[in-house]
């Protein structure tokens, strides 16, 4: 049983530092991870938007309290996604195949073609993540990795810092 204690407690740091490797500067592709479980956004179907209240203020997450990013490398309003290979599992897009309920959300909601053909929500022009490191709603671990990649405001403006 101690064994057990003592391989958590080394293997989670270990696990956040892989995780936390990607990045602004390599095109955000260090690092591994598979994509969080996060209900909807595993079928395909479009997750609701909603607000949380958090220590960072009030954000944007999913149905289910997952948190949603937004990447740097990302132009806001290109209709482009820049998060592929690696990346893109790390960063999982959200999907975006019909209009989602958006409560609380002011920003624009749209969809983009994502890198993988398929659509990506987008909210005031910036396309939506999820961090295969956040494993429970609410997490906030992806918040600054890499100093590229922040949670987003109902308005959809990146809360940095």
């Amino acid at each position: 049983m101690k064994t057990r204690h003592t391989l958590k407690t080394v293997a989670a740091p270990l696990l956040l530092l892989t995780l936390s490797a990607c990045g602004a500067g390599d095109g955000g592709n260090g690092g591994y991870g598979a994509p969080p479980a996060t209900g909807d956004g595993d079928s395909g179907d479009a997750p609701g938007l909603r607000t949380a209240d958090t220590e960072l203020g009030t954000i944007v997450v999913d149905d289910d309290g997952m948190v949603l990013y937004q990447f740097d490398s990302d132009e806001r309003g290109s209709g482009t996604s820049t998060c592929e290979g690696q990346c893109a599992q790390n960063w999982p897009a959200v999907p975006g195949e019909e209009t989602p309920d958006a409560d609380g959300i002011s920003g624009d909601v749209d969809t983009i073609t994502g890198v993988d053909g398929r659509p990506q929500l987008t909210l005031n022009g910036w396309p939506l993540y999820y961090y295969a490191g956040d494993q429970e709603p609410g997490d906030l671990s992806g918040q600054g990795v890499g100093d590229a990649w922040w949670v987003l405001t109902p308005e959809g403006e990146p809360v940095r810092g």
